[in-house]
């Protein structure tokens, strides 16, 4: 059967989702959403660097929630407030659409009764699902780790490291402004500000929805977080960065349970790979403390093709929001919960 396609948004990332889709013998391009005029107007294939479809990009949203179609991908950049694609979402759901999202939204649970029943009663009102899909959140915590961790017979804790290059985000409005490089680092709040708030809200879905499979009773999370400045000027993808601003950022959460900390996630991204704090490290560090200890390292690797623009990051992101599209089409009506076999559970039998 092949599956109708709404692709919204076509930065980086939506993007290699549009050129997975118009290279599929599966999939059909049904419509496509742009938020800027430039490319309103355009044909989807012009955008993709593909042959033409026929199909236009359009910034009207009535236009697209009356378009026929099986499944929306929709990749739009993550914002602050988190909650500023809430209402779009709801209205594709409610029009009749699966939304697969990888603006969060995965485990909407983990913020409470009330948000999760918002976006239920959308899914109900249209028999549709909703599904919040990347590599990180959606992959390597969800799915990776929490397999990892069904090898043991006691756990302690389970620590993920995620350390990555961010010099090739090509978006100032992204890099500036919502991964927060470039700030004076006295003035960011790493409390109770716009971006800890931001990445908490985000984050704390991987963390929720571990803690749920691996029956983790949640006392708190406690926020950890730290930048670091860059001694030089930085000429990245997304313009300059001044010497003595901020060229990196950790988010580190760590969950507290039963008084002792089970989980902890750690989010670095990295203007400046090369800082000492960074050089050499791997992607992904996964550390689990039990019974087996163990250690796993994850590393992504550049297409070696001189003319791709499309970089690992992208791929690694996109594949699972491609993969997901038939189950998300063919589930229930509701919140998509990606399914994970064995893993460790408190109070299981040793």
């Amino acid at each position: 059967m092949t599956i109708r396609v709404i692709q919204w948004a076509t930065g980086a990332i939506g993007r290699t989702c549009l050129r997975a889709v118009l290279d599929s013998p599966d999939l059909e391009l049904a419509g496509l959403f742009v938020y800027g005029d430039r490319k309103a107007g355009r044909d989807a294939g012009d955008i993709a660097r593909r042959p033409t479809t026929g199909v236009i990009a359009t910034r009207d949203r009535a236009e697209i929630l009356a378009t026929p179609a099986d499944v929306v991908i929709h990749t739009p950049r993550l914002q602050v407030p988190y909650e500023t694609h809430d209402a779009d979402i709801c209205a594709l759901l409610r029009s009749g659409k699966n939304v697969v999202t990888t603006a969060g939204h995965h485990f909407p649970r983990a913020h409470g009764r009330e948000r999760e029943e918002m976006f239920l009663d959308a899914c109900r009102a249209g028999g549709t699902t909703l599904y919040g899909v990347g590599i990180s959140p959606g992959v390597v915590g969800e799915r990776i780790v929490l397999a990892l961790t069904g090898v043991c017979l006691d756990l302690e804790h389970v620590g993920i490291d995620e350390v990555l290059d961010a010099s090739r985000v090509p978006d100032p409005n992204f890099a500036f402004d919502v991964m927060g490089m470039g700030s004076d680092p006295a003035a960011l709040d790493l409390t109770a500000g716009e971006l800890p708030v931001l990445y908490g809200k985000l984050y704390s879905e991987t963390l929720a929805f571990m803690a749920e499979r691996l029956g983790l009773p949640v006392d708190r999370i406690e926020p950890d977080h730290h930048v670091e400045t860059t001694p030089r000027d930085l000429t990245v993808a997304a313009g300059l960065i001044r010497a003595g601003t901020v060229a990196a950022t950790e988010w580190r959460w760590h969950v507290i349970s039963g008084g002792r900390r089970a989980l902890t996630l750690a989010i670095v991204w990295t203007m400046d790979p090369e800082l000492p704090r960074y050089a050499g490290r791997d992607h992904w560090t996964v550390t689990v403390t039990g019974r087996p200890g163990l250690t796993m390292t994850l590393n992504l690797i550049e297409p070696d093709d001189p003319n791709s623009r499309t970089t690992a990051g992208q791929f690694v992101t996109s594949g699972p929001v491609i993969r997901a599209l038939p189950e998300v089409v063919a589930a229930p009506p509701g919140i998509f919960e990606p399914p994970v076999f064995a893993p460790y559970t408190a109070g299981a039998a040793r």
